[in-house]
């Protein structure tokens, strides 16, 4: 394969030097601009035991210019083809935000793949209040048509043009508005994603005409006053969009995949989970209700917005995501 990023072998030796010194010159993301970005074209000694490291970097897509968070483990194994997970932040949001609610970084780490947070679109500028084009939702993105897809696609792309991407384990998850861009994905994306992992999203994009059926884990809670569960308008919702219900979106998906439509069913904690078995091609679908759970990423860290609903930490939506996706690559 070709060798592993040239400028995160740069940004490793910075990285080496700098704590050698005692400076922490490490914790600041380096910024790169992916419109000519460096690759190795020839075999080159890579690094042993590469340290975790974070980029911003920057493209143009659609006449926008457009960014995302990379972040490499330490745990990369460099000499095969990375599997890739993008982290798509709320509606108001920012990639930042995606990393620390979901602490998504620290599941990296234990399993080796590349995590991908890329940023909406806003009024406000780059990292402030900015959403998604899911189809009916929301706000800024959804009003002005931003292709969101297209950037997704542009991020690959630009991936592949810096390591090998494992083109049979690309997936994606989000929270809220970034939930929905997950089941659009699934929709228009399906043949470069092999699951989907939405958070407090249900699916509201139409027509959905996948091309080959994609496996989906879902996460929801029954008091979410945002997005509710039964659907309709969220009392606390900021957009007025008239949401589809988590069993809408659960049968198309349950339906389109060719699952058997009587799922296994468990309850523990504050938890409901229901799987449903034999799906086509050896795709999945789950869904995982919190009883009483609000607007928020089950163990991981509340928006830090006033009055925001704390998740439950009974379970580990980022640690189950990708437990669902590692089984779940296509074939």
């Amino acid at each position: 394969m070709r060798p592993i990023l040239l400028f995160l072998f740069g940004l490793t030796l910075a990285a080496l030097v700098c704590s050698l010194t005692g400076t922490l010159a490490a914790e600041t993301p380096a910024t790169e601009t992916a419109t000519q970005p460096q690759v190795l074209t020839n075999a080159a000694v890579q690094p042993p035991n590469l340290p975790a490291v974070k980029i911003t970097r920057t493209l143009t897509h659609d006449g926008r210019e457009r960014s995302y968070i990379l972040y490499v483990p330490a745990s990369l194994d460099g000499s095969q083809p990375l599997p890739l997970v993008f982290v798509f932040h709320g509606g108001s949001g920012n990639a930042q935000n995606a990393v620390h609610m979901t602490e998504f970084n620290q599941v990296a780490d234990q399993n080796g793949f590349l995590a991908v947070y890329p940023n909406g679109t806003g009024r406000l500028g780059s990292d402030k209040l900015l959403t998604w084009n899911g189809g009916a939702c929301c706000a800024y993105a959804q009003e002005n048509n931003v292709d969101d897809v297209g950037f997704v696609r542009a991020i690959v792309a630009d991936l592949q043009a810096l390591t090998e991407i494992d083109l049979k384990r690309i997936y994606a998850t989000g929270m809220s508005n970034g939930g929905i861009l997950s089941h659009r994905l699934g929709c228009e994306a399906a043949e470069l994603f092999a699951a989907i992992a939405p958070v407090a999203g249900t699916l509201n994009f139409s027509p959905c005409n996948p091309s080959q059926p994609v496996s989906v884990l879902m996460f929801h809670g029954t008091a979410d006053q945002h997005l509710p569960y039964d659907g309709g308008v969220g009392s606390e919702s900021l957009v007025g969009v008239d949401f589809a219900s988590v069993q809408e979106s659960v049968d198309f998906w349950t339906t389109f995949n060719g699952c058997n439509p009587q799922p296994q069913t468990d309850f523990f904690a504050d938890i409901q989970h229901r799987v449903w078995s034999g799906c086509w091609e050896g795709t999945g679908v789950e869904l995982y209700t919190i009883l009483g759970g609000g607007h928020a990423w089950p163990g991981g860290n509340s928006s830090g917005r006033a009055g925001a609903d704390q998740p439950t930490q009974s379970i580990s939506a980022s640690q189950l995501i990708w437990e669902f996706f590692a089984a779940h690559p296509k074939p």
